[in-house]
């Protein structure tokens, strides 16, 4: 995405030469400077590949997420549509106590007829 906005890549650098006047600069102050440049390019080279990689992940995930949300909408308006009334702990501790009665109070009832 980045690399058609950077007008030199690391391997242009390295391969630039200068024309040398007599009154130049001292080559190795020059070759030293470059290569640090290099070093820079391609860290930033390096950052911006595992940002992009980063960036599509996430925007991968966002998109599942707001599936999931959608699907999760979808849900919440079919059971209001239905009309099913809420059940809370309370009802489900009734409903299990009575289930508790009719099958163990069919056992109490099995041992005292034997």
């Amino acid at each position: 995405m980045y690399q058609n906005k950077i007008t030199l890549t690391p391997q242009e650098i390295l391969e630039k030469e200068f024309k040398i006047d007599t009154r130049g600069y001292r080559l190795k102050e020059v070759d030293q400077f470059l290569d640090t440049i290099i070093g820079d390019y391609e860290q930033f080279f390096s950052i911006i590949n595992s940002l992009e990689q980063e960036k599509t992940d996430l925007l991968a995930e966002v998109m599942k997420l707001k599936q999931e949300l959608r699907n999760a909408k979808t849900t919440v308006e079919f059971a209001k549509k239905n009309d099913v009334p809420e059940v809370t702990n309370v009802d489900i501790m009734r409903r299990l106590a009575r289930l508790e009665k009719l099958v163990y109070g069919s056992e109490k009832d099995d041992d005292h007829n034997e």
